[in-house]
């Protein structure tokens, strides 16, 4: 996929800017690179690309159609909705500010969310770190793309049984028929709900880089990788040490990850992290390379919608993401 350049590169640039300055007392050493990491974690998330410098073990993908730099960043502004709203209700107790879920498209609503019961001082801090960056996320693509700006579309982030969480845990092995999980109810539920997500960031943004035409999109989207990349090491840390004791969390992080692979394709690229004879999985790579593998626009939607096929809606997106980016892939 080649985007073209319909960002004005002078708003882009100011957007960056005032990003930086109102994180600077936060993380004054990133400066620059902290308000350039904002607007590529969509920009990752958003490419359909699977064009990549090296060889990854990345299914190969069906031709996407060419999509313009404002399709591709609102495609990340949905998926930046998802987490943000995830994290700030699990760490906070209450949703993103009425302001930020306006725009184009079909607005819709949060079913679900509540402040999560975290005991462990660590997870409790992930939580509120990881929450505070995805809402800088959406506050950043928000004003980079202007009044072209998506609404927040419907998003399930409830504990029934047959909530998004429900139907992707029952998918994993973790629980059975009519059962209910809720990503609120403990740190280690709160780890596995975002393992589930923090794992298909860095998928995606590995595989748009190199689709990506523009240099200061393609520059931005480094950071925002490493970035993302962080909040997973973050988070498959925490699930790998509290599983040394509750060895049942390793095995659900496998059933996740065999789920995972069950939505987007024929080939095996998700990992666990089990350890491997005497060493931990923390970063999942191939082998050959030493590279984490990637994700399409169509393979990301497989998770984000709970089903293999090509459709437009389902899973944590009930009524579809908004955008001209809305199909997952047929598999």
């Amino acid at each position: 996929m080649t985007a073209r350049t319909d960002i004005d590169s002078d708003r882009l640039i100011a957007a960056l800017d005032a990003r930086v300055d109102r994180r600077e007392q936060r993380r004054a050493f990133f400066r620059d690179a902290l308000g350039a990491m904002a607007v590529t974690g969509a920009l990752g998330l958003a490419s359909g690309a699977s064009a990549q410098s090296t060889p990854t073990p990345t299914p190969t993908a069906t031709p996407t159609p060419t999509y313009t730099d404002q399709d591709i960043l609102n495609f990340a502004l949905n998926l930046e909705y998802l987490e943000a709203q995830f994290y700030a209700f699990a760490a906070n107790g209450t949703g993103l500010a009425s302001t930020l879920l306006t725009g184009a498209g079909t607005a819709g609503t949060v079913t679900g969310g509540r402040k999560a019961n975290l005991n462990d001082p660590i997870v409790a801090n992930y939580a509120r770190e990881i929450a505070q960056d995805e809402l800088a996320h959406v506050e950043f693509l928000r004003t980079a793309l202007g009044s072209a700006a998506i609404a927040m579309p419907t998003l399930d982030i409830s504990a029934t049984p047959t909530s998004a969480f429900s139907n992707a845990a029952r998918a994993a092995g973790l629980i059975g028929q009519g059962a209910t999980f809720d990503p609120y109810e403990n740190d280690d539920n709160f780890l596995l709900a975002a393992y589930l997500f923090e794992d298909v960031g860095v998928t995606a943004y590995r595989g748009a880089i190199g689709g990506l035409a523009n240099a200061l999109i393609r520059q931005v989207a480094s950071g925002i990788l490493a970035a993302e990349a962080y909040h997973a090491a973050m988070i498959r840390s925490a699930v790998f040490m509290r599983g040394l004791t509750t060895p049942t969390l390793i095995d659900a992080s496998e059933g996740i990850s065999n789920a995972r692979d069950g939505l987007d394709g024929q080939s095996d690229i998700d990992q666990g992290v089990r350890p491997i004879g005497d060493r931990s999985n923390i970063m999942p790579f191939d082998a050959t390379t030493g590279l984490p593998y990637g994700r399409t626009t169509g393979q990301v939607l497989n998770i984000a919608y709970l089903n293999r096929s090509a459709v437009t809606a389902g899973g944590f997106f009930p009524a579809g993401v908004n955008g001209a980016i809305k199909s997952s892939a047929a598999n």
